[in-house]
């Protein structure tokens, strides 16, 4: 019907209001060609008097705001707006296209308001996400109106309460109007006390009720499940089916949520029989909720089938199957699965582009990162959505890129806790404690940002880096403050943090605190133990895990035969080694056979450490060529050193470590041309050593020195404090051994290089700045140097100090003239 047909229904009267609104309707001409003999015009002495307009039909068409805003128009030219039931309409519709502020001018406009209206009003709030709005409109309409509420008014509003006193001024006002038993009413109530964590209100709310639906049940359940209460959820659930109620589909993805949480993998299969028997297992929320279910135990094989045999699959279904995958490390089936779901034209969200920036983390792939913060960028989500902008911090820091993450932490309109944390994290698994510790230090700078669980997790393995024994120890004080000092993972870096600073005891004292039931605090001190070289107690702890029922994950024996190997234990390397393969079916990671071959080479069984690479059935990376290196340096293996170099360059040619240890190999023999050689193929791919560096923690600062230094205020007194020891070394029988000099120089030279190593320059700046005979605690970047490790022994007798070294490698424990390492490391 052509738009003139539209204008001859209007009467005289409205023809210039109207007029104004032509060109909305003469655009939208079709939309209005549904005119039928349902509602009718007052008369004006057009031809078409008793023309009508189905409104029903036009209300159901407008799909755009713009459409609503032209029916709007069309109401108030005719006179209808002030239709109470179309202004209504009007409300909700606006709510539903998303324009709540054209909602709340519609509701305005409206003279003589009923209660249905002032409920299309609140409704349309809660539906849009603004529940302040939403209560000061209820508390508006209780205050202005002499209207009552009716059982319609109260489900929006109790779920838009955003405290629990709102929440208890109405629920007053249902006890007052006598809606406390309408079924719609009561389980609104039991959402909202379960949502503020009162179950028990909400279970007496359910008791009481004379009579229940499927609904209430559900509020019931769903309440037990959102606070972790999985036994009383499935009490419930009990009740529910001796009263002859079944499950539905809500009822379901409540229980499979909660099976997970508990991991009660049992009651989640038996649910799952059940949708299967009533033919549940085919309704998309029970299908995502099993898919959901499956990934937290990790039964990736199940979750998959229920997803090939889903009917319909919505974008839920899509994210569930690609964090189930990522979730459990495995990102190239997760991204093909992503790549799947854009070729069918389904589009991704927030919560997709969550699990692909993790995918492309772990698959390491740069190229695909940038198009992921592109497409996060166009979409607009970084600026809106925190949580997004989180995962792009992440992501660039798994990726090594720490400078992209800091400027994308940075460009964040808001920053919450998690933010904090993800960066300190960030840094933290970057090698950049320093840097994670000034971030931890700006994070407390904004009183509004509480640290959490996660922030301490963050920042302890910084400080354990570099063995900030007293600011861990503060960390601890917190923690024990905010009473999470039995948390298995804040406990658990706690023991990592104590074991690293050299406080054995003080570590195992906290282990026997914590829960010991998962493997993770197992592997904490079993780690701790091994760097210390007490192999022997490593094996032990272990027999002892295994009486307490707790079962060893690959993590553990990483741990554990990293322990053996600094003890020399090869046996019991050996032993379980196998035992890991045979008795746990843990298959070998490149980490633990870079165990083994460090396990052989350091007890200088070379060619057994090589024969073992030959026969590895995966393919041998930098790690496992590096460990061969390593023990060619320590057992002066020219030969087999720069075959194994050359294996190592050509899997990994930009890691300076290496060049500097085959450097070392020749410098020990006196082959300068070898020296050279090997400085100038680093020095043509860019590479540069890293400098070595001691810290020692005083007055709760770290001070670092270099090889070298002489910029510390204390510069004289130190060097001063070294020459007095020297010479009392010498009277002792010390003599300086230059095989340690990887310069070719004169012998004075020589002595002079070795007296400023770092670590010497440290234990100097110790002595002089602390009481006599008190411990001193040295951290190094890199591996002790030989003649420094022999020197610490007779500085060590001469003060009669204990002197506690943590190298690159392991703890070295210096004590009247011995080391705890005995000389094996």
């Amino acid at each position: 019907m052509h738009y003139a047909s539209v204008f001859r229904l209007v009467p005289a009267c409205k023809i210039l209001q109207f007029s104004k609104f032509l060109p909305s309707v003469r655009a939208h001409c079709s939309f209005f060609s549904a005119l039928t003999n349902t509602l009718e015009f007052p008369s004006d002495g057009f031809e078409n008097e008793n023309k009508k307009i189905d409104f029903d039909f036009l209300f159901l068409s407008c799909t755009k705001v713009h459409l609503a805003k032209s029916l709007h128009s069309l109401l108030v030219v005719s006179g209808r707006v002030e239709n109470i039931f179309l202004s209504a309409k009007l409300v909700n519709l606006y709510a539903y296209l998303g324009d709540v502020s054209f909602s709340r001018r519609s509701f305005d406009q409206i003279p003589k308001k009923d209660i249905y209206t002032w409920n299309s009003m609140v409704s349309a709030y809660v539906r849009s996400g603004r529940f302040r709005e939403a209560v000061g409109c209820f508390y508006h309409l209780m205050l202005t109106s002499d209207l009552q509420p009716d059982f319609y008014t109260f489900p929006p509003v109790l779920k838009a309460c955003g405290n629990l006193v709102d929440g208890k001024k109405i629920h007053c006002w249902v006890l007052k109007l006598g809606f406390e038993w309408d079924v719609f009413v009561a389980a609104s109530l039991i959402h909202m006390y379960s949502r503020f964590g009162f179950v028990n209100i909400a279970r007496k709310l359910f008791n009481d009720m004379p009579i229940r639906d499927k609904g209430s049940w559900n509020a019931m359940i769903s309440g037990c499940c959102q606070n972790g209460n999985a036994a009383e959820a499935l009490d419930v659930l009990t009740e529910m089916r001796l009263e002859g109620e079944n499950m539905d589909p809500v009822t379901v993805s409540s229980l499979l949520t909660v099976c997970a949480q508990s991991n009660d993998l049992l009651s989640g299969i038996l649910i799952h029989l059940y949708c299967i028997k009533h033919g549940l297992e085919f309704d998309v929320f029970v299908s995502n909720a099993l898919i959901n279910m499956y990934a937290k135990f990790c039964l990736l094989d199940h979750a998959r089938k229920v997803f090939d045999h889903m009917k319909i699959r919505d974008l839920v279904s899509w994210n569930s199957i690609i964090a189930a995958y990522e979730q459990n490390d495995d990102p190239v089936t997760a991204f093909g699965f992503y790549k799947k779901m854009k070729q069918i034209g389904i589009l991704p969200d927030s919560l997709t582009l969550l699990s692909l920036a993790s995918i492309i983390a772990e698959l390491a792939d740069g190229q695909k990162s940038r198009s992921v913060h592109g497409f996060i960028l166009r979409r607009g989500w970084l600026m809106e959505d925190v949580v997004v902008g989180n995962a792009v911090v992440d992501m660039y820091a798994k990726l090594g890129v720490i400078d992209s993450a800091r400027t994308v932490f940075e460009g964040l309109p808001v920053r919450d806790v998690i933010s904090w944390n993800t960066l300190i994290t960030g840094y933290a698994q970057n090698g950049l404690a320093s840097e994670a510790v000034e971030v931890y230090d700006m994070m407390k700078e904004f009183k509004e940002i509480v640290p959490n669980q996660g922030t301490w997790v963050s920042i302890l393995p910084a400080y354990s880096h570099l063995g900030a024994l007293q600011q861990g120890m503060r960390i601890h004080g917190q923690v024990i403050k905010n009473c999470l000092y039995r948390d298995v993972f804040v406990g658990t870096c706690l023991i990592d943090m104590y074991g690293k600073c050299g406080r054995l005891d003080d570590a195992m004292s906290l282990f026997y605190e914590v829960p010991r039931k998962s493997s993770v605090p197992w592997n904490a001190i079993i780690s701790s133990h091994g760097i210390h070289g007490h192999g022997d107690k490593a094996l032990e702890i272990l027999k002892n895990m295994l009486v307490e029922e707790v079962k060893p994950d690959h993590v553990t024996f990483v741990s554990l035969l990293s322990a053996c190997s600094h003890s020399g234990l090869v046996d019991e390397g050996k032993h379980y080694f196998h035992a890991m393969q045979k008795e746990y079916g843990i298959k070998p990671s490149l980490k633990h056979y870079g165990c083994m071959v460090d396990l052989f080479g350091r007890a200088g069984h070379l060619e057994t450490a090589y024969n073992f690479i030959k026969n590895m059935p995966v393919q041998s990376d930098a790690s496992i060529w590096g460990a061969l290196l390593g023990a060619c340096r320590i057992h002066g293996n020219v030969e087999l050193g720069k075959f194994a170099s050359e294996s190592l360059f050509e899997v990994e040619s930009e890691n300076v470590g290496y060049y500097v240890l085959l450097s070392n190999i020749y410098a020990n023999f006196g082959k300068w041309e070898g020296v050279d050689e090997v400085r100038s193929l680093a020095r043509d791919r860019g590479l540069r050593k890293t400098p070595g560096w001691s810290s020692i923690e005083f007055n709760s600062k770290v001070e670092v020195f270099y090889t070298g230094n002489q910029t510390h205020p204390k510069c004289n007194e130190i060097y001063a404090e070294l020459r007095v020891l020297t010479a009392k070394m010498k009277s002792l029988g010390y003599i300086p051994d230059y095989t340690f000099v990887l310069q070719d120089v004169e012998e004075d030279e020589k002595e002079h290089i070795l007296t400023s190593h770092s670590e010497r320059l440290a234990i100097a700046f110790g002595i002089i700045s602390t009481p006599p005979k008190t411990p001193i605690r040295i951290f190094k970047n890199l591996r002790v140097c030989g003649d420094c490790h022999n020197a610490t022994k007779y500085i060590s007798k001469i003060t009669e100090r204990e002197i506690i070294v943590r190298d690159a490698n392991r703890f070295h424990h210096f004590k009247d003239g011995t080391c705890s390492c005995g000389d094996y490391w």
